[in-house]
């Protein structure tokens, strides 16, 4: 299980991983929102990593690409898939590291899991959620081809307040046209 794209690597994740993965998790704007606090222990990063190394991206639950710049060797964040039960249907997220955003890297590598999910393992349908204030995501979403398909409106209470949530969807009929 390898995904290579012009840039990256998308791999499994290794033990080796762990401090890097603790590195970026614990940047105050790249935990802002997401389910984690800033900061991001070292001990649990490897608890996480184990976790990660234990699941497998064609099976029901969730499954954690690590991206790594292919010419530097190095890890920059990660691409999460929660796969249904059905195995027709997935959610997506993704995190990188401040120092490498805005450059492409997470349109890349979320570009090619899609490309995996819908044309190796044949989804039916991904989707994809994230805090209303989080434009950056919601951003990506949509050059990607999402479709905007609702607001939930104080749905989640995280950090202390009540957030909106932006939910979107993706079906394999959208994605083959390319």
């Amino acid at each position: 299980m390898l995904i290579a794209t012009e840039r990256l690597i998308l791999r499994r994740f290794r033990p080796t991983d762990a401090p890097v993965l603790a590195g970026y998790r614990s940047d105050p704007a790249v935990a802002r929102y997401q389910s984690w606090d800033a900061p991001f222990p070292l001990l649990r990063a490897e608890t996480a990593v184990a976790n990660f190394m234990a699941s497998d991206p064609d099976k029901p639950g969730w499954f954690q690409y690590a991206i790594e710049r292919a010419a530097e060797r190095d890890l920059i964040g990660d691409v999460a898939v929660h796969l249904h039960d059905n195995a027709q249907q997935a959610e997506i997220g993704f995190t990188l590291a401040s120092q490498h955003q805005k450059q492409g890297y997470a349109t890349e590598a979320v570009r090619a899991v899609l490309d995996r999910l819908f044309r190796v393992q044949g989804l039916h349908k991904v989707a994809g959620e994230c805090d209303a204030r989080n434009v950056a995501s919601a951003s990506l979403m949509e050059r990607l081809g999402f479709t905007r398909e609702g607001l939930l409106r104080q749905q989640t209470f995280i950090k202390g307040e009540w957030t909106d949530d932006l939910i979107y969807g993706l079906l394999a009929s959208e994605w083959l046209l390319d």
